[in-house]
This record gives C-alpha cells, structure tokens and sequence, in this order.
C-alpha cells in the first residue's frame, strides 16, 4: 500500500510540473553577449515539446583590433520550471561561421570555422509577451582556427508569440 501511495504522489507532483511548464510556441529577439568582443544576435525559438525548445541564433562577432566574424548557432535545449515565470535550461549544438582579420597589417587571413557548443542559462517570462534571459555558451571550435574555446555571457530579449 505505501508503495502504491508514493507512486501515485510522483506520479501527480511530476504531472503538475510537466503540466505547469510553459514554452512559448514561437520567440524571436536579440541576444548581446560578449566573448573577448561584442557581439549581437538575432535570435529564434521554436517550441518542440512542453520542456524542449529549438533556439537559432545568426550574428556577428567583433573582438577589439583583431576579427570580426559572422556565425550561425543552432542549440537543443531542455527547459525546467523554477517557480512562477522563472526557468532555467540547458542544451547543446553547433555553430557554423566566417572570419577575417581586422587589424591593418600585412598579413591578412581570414577563414570558415566550425564549434561545438554548449548553453545553460536562465529566463524570465513576463505576463506580456517578453522573455528576458541571461545564458553562458562555452564554445569550443572544432575546425578553423578563428578561435580554441570562447566563453560566451549574454543578455536576450524575445518576443513570443
């Protein structure tokens, strides 16, 4: 009996989580962060399932006097409910993209790049259709030699809709 009494208890407080959880089916916005240089993103979600989402970031990169690089990131992430309109989330993807080298010498290169990527961070969905989050992206690049590992903060604001 006390088995069948803890099972139906898990069973109704992860019901009410999952049940609780909101993604928004669509949010488009732009996402600033800074990896050793500014950088702004134009920024999409998808919704794929009530605690997953799809996010596709295209932007552009600017370190001080070195390189400017354009990039396309996709990342898969899950998203868990903290309390009220908190979340917070984790994923992981790929980033594809281009650089060249800015700072006025001789010796000008540039190239194409490929970085795995990872993402964890965590938002705020506002009873307007606004969602502020604030997410860390550790990038590691795989081929190209714009970049070793970047860490990368930013700040993002969407729209759901």
């Amino acid at each position: 009996m006390k088995k069948i009494f803890l099972f139906l208890a898990a069973t109704v407080f992860f019901g009410s989580v999952i049940s609780a959880q909101q993604i928004a089916d669509n949010a488009i916005g732009l996402r600033f962060g800074d990896n050793a240089g500014f950088g702004g993103e134009i920024s999409y979600q998808k919704q794929l399932s009530s605690v997953n989402r799809l996010e596709v970031d295209l932007g552009f990169r600017s370190r001080s006097n070195e390189d400017d690089a354009f990039k396309l990131t996709g990342i898969y992430q899950w998203v868990w409910q903290i309390d009220g309109g908190f979340n917070w989330y984790a994923g992981f993807g790929a980033g594809i993209g281009s650089w060249s080298n800015n700072d006025n010498t001789s010796s000008k290169d540039d190239g194409v790049f490929l970085n795995a990527d990872g993402n964890i961070g965590i938002e705020y969905d506002f009873d307007i259709p606004l969602l502020i989050s604030l997410d860390f992206r550790p990038e590691i690049g795989l081929l190209g030699n714009y970049s070793d590992t970047d860490l990368d903060l930013a700040l993002s604001l969407r729209y759901q809709f």
